[in-house]
């Protein structure tokens, strides 16, 4: 597959008045190729906007180069600028405008010609034909996006940046959302995206985890999961909570998280499980069941955050 994005050793600070500066990417490289789902994940201000935003051409990096479709961004934006999309982390669409008046509008902005056979296939492959005469402001969250994301395709590019696209929106509409970028990937469309959702992840091509400006790994979800050494352990106990409170005091936990009525511990090197149930008994945690698992992307997330 050809690389249609590369970001060589990258940074950007911002500078701030009365303020120390804020590095918000450090050294970041990486690629992506034709036809992927690449995901930039991590948690607010791990540089994932940031990153994104310099992809696009909307910021300049202070050191390193970004090249979209093998032309350079910062030097040869107008050359790119109609081959990528971008739906930006807030919904930017005219709220007084129709769906239908706000896909004529972004067609009109990039110059299409007779693009009304192609705002009918977006329409229908939003799902947003019954609602074409609505007014935006009048559109659940969802359905803004979806809006957005048939504004960002208009014009049919190669390659779309989706910044935190299902951040606020309910989970049927993010699960509906998925499905369209399923669909947008069988029409040859590359798509990075930045997501704090680490379930989002997991259906990605690959992932990029960052942290404070770093990456941490990038790789296939499966890999990262298989690279990652450190046992995991799912407690079951009748207050969880209290639980990870209790086990967050032990020595040779890696990281201590809840995900829902269990508790995941990652044990350093050379803890065993037999060590944890020991610490448990002298905590009075009452474990109802306690099994080893396979890692999860948030469980290496969190341990090697924890390292960073």
């Amino acid at each position: 597959m050809n690389t249609v994005v590369r970001v060589a050793d990258v940074s950007k600070t911002f500078e701030q008045e009365g303020v120390a500066p804020v590095r918000a990417v450090i050294g970041l490289n990486l690629q992506v190729k034709q036809g992927e789902i690449f995901a930039l994940v991590g948690p607010d201000g791990a540089g994932k906007t940031t990153t994104i935003r310099m992809m696009c051409g909307l910021l300049k990096p202070d050191h390193g180069s970004i090249e979209i479709m093998g032309v350079d961004m910062a030097a040869q934006r107008d050359e790119i600028k109609h081959h990528i999309g971008y739906l930006s982390q807030r919904f930017s669409l005219y709220p007084d405008l129709t769906v239908d008046e706000n896909i004529d509008f972004f067609a009109e902005i990039h110059r299409i010609q007779d693009f009304l056979a192609r705002k009918e296939e977006l329409l229908a492959f939003t799902r947003l034909t019954p609602f074409r005469t609505r007014l935006a402001d009048q559109l659940s969250g969802g359905m803004k996006q979806k809006l957005a994301l048939a504004c960002t395709l208009i014009h049919t590019p190669d390659v779309i940046f989706l910044d935190e696209p299902t951040t606020g929106v309910d989970p049927v509409s993010r699960r509906d959302f998925w499905k369209i970028l399923s669909d947008v990937l069988k029409q040859g469309i590359t798509v990075v995206m930045s997501t704090p959702y680490l379930d989002e992840a997991e259906r990605s091509t690959r992932v990029a985890l960052l942290n404070r400006g770093e990456m941490i790994t990038c790789d296939k979800p499966e890999k990262i999961r298989d690279q990652f050494t450190r046992s995991v352990v799912e407690i079951q106990c009748d207050d969880p909570r209290h639980a990870a409170a209790q086990l967050r005091q032990l020595a040779g936990l890696q990281s201590v998280q809840l995900f829902g009525n269990r508790v995941h511990v990652v044990l350093q090197e050379g803890i065993t499980s037999k060590a944890l149930a020991r610490g448990l008994k002298t905590l009075g945690v009452d474990a109802q069941s306690m099994k080893q698992i396979r890692p999860s992307l948030e469980d290496v997330f969190m341990s090697e955050s924890a390292n960073s």
